[in-house]
């Protein structure tokens, strides 16, 4: 088979010339009823259907690599080879927006040369559960870092003319029973955990597509939410682009189209087809509906067909054989990727970084066989894979390794334990490599617990027993119990799920050629026990209960003052870093800025390091429950030993708010806010506070409306307050009041308050504040 041929049975196609602009709504009016209610739905696993001035559009599984598989293939078997990135699971350790938007360049590149159109990801669900078997796919436990993080991968992909699809709207936190299980949520917590990641993401990198997920929420499929899709998505995030299915995803597709789902994924067959073409023609659907959804798969398409590269560019006309393409500076990204996502957990005495001459017996087979991803639709064809084993070889003079262990979940194999022993016995240092299988976690499944495998430990045990100097290095997509082991170690390096060039990247740790700044972006518990959804995860009956409301991750923690194993935020350097001489401005009432935070850090340690500056908010007193601080914004500073450099962070005033669910919307509340910045959540090192400028209260007053709210009113409050003081009520009558419905006080003797007064109050009070809510709900 020549490579042309090659390219072609593994569904590459050359690309089409690029179009002039043509406007979807011109060519949708000429379409058939058969053919719109086509473009609804998939031609094959990985493509839309075509139309008459409408071509095909190519999608692949990302984002940490492009999948590209032949147009009827699931599976990974047969997928061409592509640069194999680290998953989110890292990406979030970075921090680094800069670097993870250049990883999204980098995929976009592969995604063109694969003729891809739409890279399906970043996905950004919050981790509420360590337990979820697709957490490696997930940033972070905290919506502003997911959003962050989330909004650069977009922006690398899309800015080099691939679109993204951000994935899995809404509440898709854990994969048992995933296609039927209603994640039941509060208001409040859904929009400040749960949806705010993706509002920061479509509001600022704008993606061309979403993905909805498998799960309901309050009852409903996503897919058929209306209420998440078009009024909250496209109607007060703006969002102009596609939404698609998940894939198989679908429950009731007229009431998807109903509801804004555009696109159902895979194909669905002729009977889909026909079950639209039968309601537009019944009257069931409203034609109105089908032509605005296949109105945003023509504007996809002609945007994906524009951007395609000019003939003889692409990978199939090139020649270049798909199954031996790799690219060197990708690879070399992937590494630099890896190594910023590295978190050294715990340093004692200085054992890392290692001297080159050192004696090092290497335990552990996944330092000779690594786990580099996480199993399910992210999973890459890698163009190569680089193991820690052999970097570290390349960089030290007397290396002894040792398997120690098998990559099963079984018990300790005696000889491969008394292996390990014998190498770690006479060694300067001993790297003990633990993670875990992947069969522990993978998508479609939850994890049943948080431990490494019993082998492991075993051997580890053994280890320590006959040299205390051990370095255990990790390899997990998502935290794994270390309360067993952490006393008594050490040095923990957290490698987290690396991607292809995570054994070089790891090597490049250990002897100091990066000095690591990853950062934990998800709290390490003491036990699985100590987790927030732990009584409530995954539910029971088809319903899962999010009732820790928006006391998700640290949040949950911090509130508790909770012993955890390490923070969020977490994460040690070879360097030291001060801070000093914090000031802090607030911004005006209906800006943009809430307030900036402007600080001057400095490396005061002897090699150059990369600090993560991480600032978090709160506001004691406040009139709701919140958290006792919460991630408001962060940036990395690169310093050179001695080099100090002032920070600034801004914090949006839109992340001061709270979902105030009285008004259903956001309110920031005014009030002294502490301002705190360190290097994690618990490790806070300069602190400042601001009186921040509050919205105006939008609340209407109605007869069901407390006493206490009409006392508090801006306009009403004073006069309400005035004919209760003027009833001479004592202080503890006065506050008993305040409960009180006002509907009820006509009915309260010598209250001073009449149904006519009563009225009149109200019509007072919700005159101008009526007129304003109308006009901010346009």
């Amino acid at each position: 088979m020549t490579k042309k041929s090659r390219a072609r049975a593994a569904g590459v196609s050359a690309p089409a010339p690029a179009a002039g602009p043509a406007d979807p709504a011109a060519i949708v009016r000429k379409l058939t009823v058969e053919q719109k209610a086509r473009l609804l739905s998939g031609a094959s696993f990985w493509s839309a259907a075509e139309a008459p001035g409408v071509p095909p559009v190519y999608v692949a599984d990302g984002p940490h690599g492009v999948r590209r598989l032949a147009p009827d293939v699931g599976d990974i078997e047969g997928a061409l080879p592509a640069t194999c990135f680290p998953p989110a699971v890292a990406l979030g350790s970075t921090f680094d927006v800069a670097l993870v938007a250049r990883v999204g360049a980098a995929v976009a590149a592969e995604a063109r040369e694969r003729d891809v159109d739409v890279v399906l990801g970043p996905g950004i669900n919050i981790k509420r559960s360590p337990l979820c078997g697709r957490n490696f796919e997930y940033v972070s436990e905290d919506p502003l870092l997911a959003g962050e993080i989330g909004a650069a991968l977009v922006t690398g992909i899309q800015d080099h003319g691939v679109a993204a699809c951000v994935k899995h709207f809404a509440a898709n936190n854990q994969e048992t029973e995933r296609m039927r299980v209603s994640a039941d949520i509060d208001e409040r917590t859904l929009r400040e955990i749960y949806l705010r990641g993706f509002q920061r993401v479509v509001t600022r990198a704008r993606p061309a597509t979403l993905m909805s997920s498998y799960n309901r929420v309050n009852g409903t499929h996503t897919g058929e939410d209306r209420r998440l899709t078009t009024d909250v998505l496209r109607g007060e995030w703006g969002f102009e682009g596609l939404v698609m299915s998940d894939w198989g995803a679908v429950h009731d597709r007229l009431a998807g189209i109903r509801a804004g789902l555009d696109l159902e994924m895979p194909a669905a067959g002729e009977a889909r087809v026909a079950e639209i073409v039968a309601a537009v023609r019944s009257g069931a659907l409203d034609p109105a509906d089908v032509d605005r959804s296949a109105g945003r798969v023509v504007a996809l398409a002609l945007a994906a067909r524009a951007a395609r590269p000019a003939a003889g560019t692409a990978l199939a006309e090139r020649g270049d054989d798909p199954e031996t393409w790799h690219d060197d500076a990708h690879h070399a990204l992937a590494r630099e990727a890896a190594g910023r996502a590295i978190v050294l957990l715990k340093n004692d005495g200085g054992l890392l970084p290692l001297a080159p001459r050192t004696r090092l017996a290497v335990i552990g087979e996944l330092a000779r066989t690594p786990r580099f991803q996480g199993a399910g639709s992210s999973q890459i064809v890698p163009t190569r894979v680089d193991d820690a084993l052999a970097a570290i070889r390349d960089s030290a003079t007397d290396v002894v390794f040792a398997p120690g262990y098998g990559l099963g979940a079984g018990s300790a194999d005696e000889a491969l334990a008394d292996e390990a022993v014998a190498a770690a016995r006479d060694a300067g240092v001993v790297l003990f490599f633990a993670g875990l299988p992947q069969s522990a976690e993978a998508e479609g499944r939850d994890r049943e617990h948080i431990e490494l495998p019993a082998a492991q430990l075993e051997v580890l045990d053994r280890v320590l027993a006959v040299n205390p100097r051990v370095v255990v290095v990790l390899s997990n997509g998502s935290v794994v119990r270390l309360s067993g082991f952490a006393d008594r170690v050490p040095a923990i390096v957290e490698g987290w799920l690396l991607g292809q060039a995570g054994g070089g990247a790891t090597a490049d740790v250990l002897f100091g050629r990066v000095n690591p700044s990853g950062r934990l972006a998800e709290t390490v518990p003491l036990r699985i026990e100590d987790t927030p959804a732990w009584t409530r995860f995954p539910g029971t009956g088809l319903h899962v209960t999010y009732g820790e409301g928006i006391f998700v991750g640290y949040r949950w923690y911090d509130a508790r003052d909770m012993a955890v194993q390490y923070p969020f935020g977490h994460g040690l350097s070879y360097t030291t870093f001060a801070y000093a001489d914090l000031t802090v401005a607030a911004g005006p009432a209906g800006g943009v800025v809430g307030l900036t935070a402007r600080l001057t850090v400095t490396n005061t340690g002897g090699v150059a390091g990369r600090e993560v500056v991480q600032c978090y908010v709160s506001l004691p007193g406040s009139a709701v429950p919140r958290a006792t601080r919460a991630l408001a914004a962060f940036a990395v500073v690169d310093l050179a030993p001695g080099e100090s450099r002032e920070v600034d962070l801004v914090v949006d005033r839109s992340d001061l708010a709270f979902w105030d669910v009285r008004a259903d919307r956001w309110h920031v509340e005014g009030g002294a806010y502490r301002v705190e910045v360190g290097a994690s959540s618990r490790d806070l090192r300069v602190a400042a506070e601001v009186e921040v400028p509050g919205d105006a209260v939008t609340h209407l007053l109605t007869p069901g409306s407390s006493v206490g709210e009409a006392m508090t009113h801006p306009v009403v409050g004073p006069t309400v307050t005035a004919l209760l003081r003027a009833a001479g009520l004592s202080d503890d009558v006065m506050i008993m009041t305040q409960a009180m419905p006002l509907e009820r006080l006509p009915y309260q003797p010598g209250s001073g308050v009449t149904h006519r007064r009563l009225r009149h109050l109200l019509g007072i009070a919700n005159g101008p504040l009526a007129t304003l809510l109308a006009r901010r709900r346009r």
